[in-house]
Formats: structure tokens, sequence, C-alpha cells
């Protein structure tokens, strides 16, 4: 283990002076974004009243996941203050806007010994809760060290990971018992992190976070529409998280379905907001006038596609759309999260590519709420049928709105959890 460890720290060593110390100061010299240098070595600003809550989300999409997560920590522990950390600057920014009146927010620090002891002495957790499975070695054995309790939420294993994590299930069985508690998302979630070494006993079938009903603000579809500058009836498709080499499809498929619906808008989102200009670009070629989503409301050209450059704003979107194409699945990527349109009662299209959101895409399909695409001829013959069907979107939409919705539970069982073996005062 000892041994494993010096690897570990080693490579983290290496990554940090060969990897991310360049690609921060490049994005800081490109366009002006912070290092959070003291931040990223554990220098934390510490908690004014005293021991905190600790949720760790890595970035946007857990960010937003834990969202019912941490109103219900505010309502069950309304005396401790509560942190959210976050590795990405745009994480950041979700948890600043979105959770402000809840909590505070600290950059995660680089997993080496003395940021994790550091940031751990900082902050004076009274426990922790790591979205999504993500297992920091010296930051587990730090707060091990101060008899912190730490629960995994909403936890999974994808193929890559399971892969990656076998090569080293020595380290992980030692890595994996610094955890009290795992809710896991699904049986085989359950079952994999069992093989890679934790107690059954510790391990526990909660359900996914992202099942839990949608809650948007009343008046956000009007909202949106006229922030769009969208006029009454007109038609509306998006195409979210979208990753290199899907956007040329896309807008091939946009060109199919406009031909049969010529007032059709599409909003593109590209998964990571600095593709903006590449996007923009490829839109461009494509022969198409666009505007970024952060200059309206303004006038916009006629069949303007709108690119959705800001963070944290996609699942409400969704809301405005007939049809939804989810990223990440035309390349193999692995897939982005399907239920945040599904329900919004929205149809759903998909690639091929979607291993590492197997359950909630086969719980889709299963329902008749989405349907898989091979490419762009394909997905601009689904788009088209589903444009001119609207009771087909109707019944698509309201099917994988109610096979979502009648799994939710996953955020009262979590809390639950964190109740009986992590709350303050409670036994272990």
């Amino acid at each position: 283990m000892r041994l494993m460890l010096w690897v570990y720290d080693a490579l983290t060593l290496a990554a940090l002076a060969l990897v991310y110390t360049p690609a921060a100061l490049a994005r800081r010299l490109a366009r002006g974004m912070p290092v959070h240098a003291r931040a990223r070595l554990g220098f934390l600003a510490p908690v004014a009243d005293g021991p905190c809550a600790w949720v760790h989300a890595v970035s946007v999409g857990e960010a937003i996941a834990a969202a019912p997560l941490v109103e219900g920590l505010r309502r069950l522990y309304p005396e401790l203050p509560l942190v959210v950390s976050t590795v990405t600057e745009t994480g950041a920014h979700v948890v600043r806007e979105r959770y402000a009146a809840l909590g505070e927010h600290r950059f995660f620090p680089v997993d080496l010994p003395g940021a994790a002891r550091r940031a751990v002495r900082a902050l004076r957790p009274a426990f922790v809760i790591v979205m999504e499975t993500e297992l920091w070695p010296n930051t587990l054995r730090a707060l091990a060290a101060r008899g912190v309790p730490v629960l995994i939420a909403n936890g999974r294993i994808s193929d890559r990971s399971y892969r990656r994590y076998r090569l080293v299930r020595g380290f992980m069985r030692r890595v994996l018992r610094d955890v009290r508690v795992f809710a896991m998302q699904s049986e085989e979630d359950a079952r994999r992190i069992i093989a890679l070494g934790a107690d059954p006993e510790r391990v526990v079938v909660t359900g996914n976070l992202k099942h839990e009903p949608a809650a948007d603000a009343p008046g956000a579809v009007d909202l949106w529409r006229r922030l769009l500058g969208l006029y009454a009836g007109q038609r509306v498709w998006i195409a979210g998280s979208t990753h290199r080499g899907e956007e040329a499809p896309v807008l091939e498929a946009h060109r199919a379905a406009r031909a049969e619906c010529p007032d059709l808008t599409l909003v593109l989102a590209p998964r990571h907001p600095e593709r903006t200009a590449e996007v923009l670009a490829l839109v461009a070629a494509a022969g198409w006038p666009a505007v970024r989503r952060s200059e309206l409301p303004r006038e916009r050209e006629p069949g303007a596609v709108i690119v959705l450059d800001t963070v944290g704003e996609l699942a409400t979107l969704y809301a405005i759309a007939d049809v939804v194409f989810v990223g990440g699945s035309l390349v193999p990527h692995g897939g982005h999260n399907m239920l945040e349109a599904a329900l919004r009662r929205k149809p759903v299209l998909s690639g091929p590519h979607t291993h590492n959101f197997r359950e909630s895409t086969a719980l889709l399909e299963a329902a008749g709420a989405a349907l898989v695409v091979q490419g762009a001829e394909d997905l601009g013959r689904a788009l088209g049928r589903l444009l001119a069907d609207g009771a087909l979107r109707a019944k698509m939409g309201e099917a994988g709105c109610e096979a979502a919705a009648a799994r939710h539970g996953a955020v009262r069982e979590t809390l639950e959890l964190v109740r009986r073996f992590l709350g303050p005062g409670d036994p272990a």
C-alpha cells in the first residue's frame, strides 16, 4: 500500500507539473481565468462558525445533481455551515449561482498529502459527501485520520473506470476502507464497487439522484422563449452536451428538418463552453447565421442557430424544446444525462454510444421515450418524424417522465443514510 501511494503521489506531482499547471497558466493568459493556486494547494478559507457539512461535486453536472441533496442537508442540519467544493471553474460558477443562500464554495485541493491535510484542517468537516464516486486517496486518508465519516452519493462506476480500477484492485481495496457508506445508483454499480474491495455491508443501492422530478421556476418556459426571441408556436429543438465531431451531423440534420419545418430553431449546446468559438465557426461554415446565448436578448437573423455559451442553463432550457438530442453519443464518449430532458416531458434522441448512462438509456428506450440514431441522416429522419407528429412527441414525453419519476426517492434514501451513519451525534 505504501509503495502504491508513493507511485500515486509521484504521478500526481508529474501531472501537476506537466499538465495541470501549464494548462491553468494558458487559460489565465488566453482567457483571464484565475489559477487559484493557494486553494489548489489546500490553503482554503476556514468556515467561520465551526465544523461544516462538506459536499464535493467535481463540475457542472455533479453540482446540479447535488441540488436536492444540498437543500435536504440544510433542512436536516440547519445549524451546520455548508461547503460545496468543485474542481472546475464552471462548477464553481454553478455553486455560487445556485447555492448562494445555502452555503459557501471552495475549490477542491490537488490530491497530495500536504494539500489534503491543510484543506481538511481548514474546513474541519463534521462529515463529507462525495458525488459520483470521486475517490481521492490522500484526501480520504486525511479525513480518516481526523475521524471524519465519508459517504459516496449517487455512486457509479463507468466501464472505463472499472477497467482501470481493477488493474490496482489491492490499492483500491485500501482506499475504499476510508469510505463509511456507498450510496450507489444501480445494482451493477454496487456489484462493481464490492468487486473492487468495498465491504458489502456498507454498500446500498439508493437509485439515481437525477431521477428526482424537475422543479423549474414558474414561468420558466415563457421567460426562455422571450429571452431567445421565439414567437408563439415556433418550433425549437436542442442538441445538448455535444462533443467535437457531433456538431456537423447535428447541423446536417437541422438542414434536412428545416426543409419540412422552415421556422425551426436550433439551440446548440457544446458540452464545454470553451469550444464556443469553434462551434460558431462550424455553424458559419455550414452556411447558417449564429448568435451566442449570452448576447441575447437582441434581434437576431432569421434562421440563426443559438449557441449556448453559458453554464448551468441547459437543463431548464430543455423545457422549451419540441425535441432534444443528447450528445456525447454519436462519438464514443459514452453519452450524457438524458433524464433532464425526459423529466421535462421531452422526446429524446441519442446516438449509439451511451455506455456511461446505460441504465437510464435502457429505462427510456424500454418506455418508448427515447430513440437511438446512428448518424446525421438517421438523426434528420427521426427529428423530422417527431416534429411532424405532435401526438407521438406527447406520448414519448409522458412515457419518459413517468418512467423516470417512478424511480425517484434517491434523495430521501441518501439523506437517511447521512442521518444514520454520518450525522453529528449519530451512531457510527
